[in-house]
């Protein structure tokens, strides 16, 4: 279930295929339980979601859900989820109060905002060395508290940070990109989606404002930032992500066999995402293949899974999050993005 033809489907498509590759890999070794995989259109609306996923329990008698993709439709979800007891691993939503509210089905397969936010704001006061950072959001659910995130960080180490937000429908952000070129920032983070982080970015420039770094989080992994940024305004341009996208230059063999797979399934190279929907997919899988087909049993098997995935070790807490807490680093260079590195670790070229 996610955004699989909206505005930001470029961050949903990805775990999508991710997900159907697992399971078609699974179908093809004629196991005793075959699964069918259904796919929900939310177009990242909340209500829709709700109604999408009433249907998928009462009438399509899932046992299972890969999603929500989006921590706003998640919120509105995971409740009805949970009184139909039906496991859910998300594969992209990051805030962190989705995992608070004490829910028994609910788990994601990615680090949450509470570590993202931080895991960015170090490298930019770090790595990047910047003393005066504009950071922005655009007061969605995801976007808004990862910049908060962001913004506490960089404060704690000292950094002069300006606030401020925009509403992702408009298309003139005049108002935003006049204070951030009149602040003469180092910096500049934007928490929100790509839809909006590019024509951003590409007003920054036209503006003026071309030394300051820009920085995004996870929605904005996607090459429609170069695109609505276009390609000269994107370069250098630096996103961070709790995941692990299978770059071309990988060299992890497991992950190399992914990446390969992946394209020979989709004819498209593996992009965000699209590492955690497979993981996300094979924690139902094992589930399946231990014998568990009821959706209560496959819930009580979760709390047991611990393997080696190809984001990450599969293993979750109580509360649904996964234990390995790793935040990546990524650079557009030449018009595509690149991996620069674990973020704790990582160094601009």
């Amino acid at each position: 279930m996610g955004d699989l033809t909206g505005s930001n489907a470029g961050i949903v498509i990805p775990p999508r295929n991710g997900a159907k590759l697992a399971i078609d890999q699974y179908n093809a070794t004629n196991p005793k339980v075959k699964i069918e995989m259904v796919e929900y259109d939310s177009q990242a609306d909340a209500t829709k979601a709700v109604g999408l996923a009433q249907q998928a329990i009462k009438t399509d008698k899932i046992v299972a859900l890969i999603g929500p993709a989006f921590s706003g439709e998640s919120a509105q979800v995971a409740p009805v989820l949970e009184e139909a007891k039906i496991p859910s691993v998300s594969a992209s939503a990051t805030n962190a109060a989705l995992a608070q509210n004490g829910w028994k089905f609910w788990h994601r397969v990615l680090p949450n905002d509470a570590v993202q936010g931080p895991g960015i704001a170090d490298f930019i006061a770090g790595a990047a060395a910047a003393k005066n950072v504009f950071v922005i959001d655009d007061k969605s659910e995801y976007g808004k508290p990862l910049a908060d995130a962001v913004r506490a960080q960089l404060k704690s180490k000292g950094v002069t940070v300006t606030d401020d937000s925009l509403d992702p429908a408009e298309s003139d952000f005049s108002s935003v990109v006049n204070k951030v070129a009149a602040g003469k920032p180092d910096a500049i983070f934007f928490g929100g989606y790509y839809a909006a982080a590019g024509p951003l970015l590409k007003q920054l420039r036209d503006k003026g404002v071309k030394d300051a770094k820009f920085f995004s989080g996870d929605g904005s992994l996607d090459k429609g930032l170069v695109e609505g940024a276009g390609a000269a305004n994107a370069e250098g341009a630096l996103v961070g992500c709790p995941c692990y996208v299978a770059t071309p230059d990988v060299t992890d063999e497991k992950v190399k066999k992914f990446a390969t797979d992946y394209k020979a399934a989709f004819s498209a190279d593996p992009a965000i995402y699209a590492t955690e929907g497979f993981d996300a997919a094979t924690v139902f899988i094992e589930a399946i293949k231990a014998g568990k087909v009821t959706a209560e049993d496959i819930n009580t098997f979760i709390s047991t899974v611990d393997f080696p995935g190809v984001s990450k070790q599969v293993k979750f807490e109580a509360n649904g999050e996964v234990v390995a807490k790793d935040i990546y680093m990524y650079q557009i260079k030449g018009g595509n993005i690149s991996l620069l590195g674990k973020a704790s670790e990582a160094k601009l070229g």
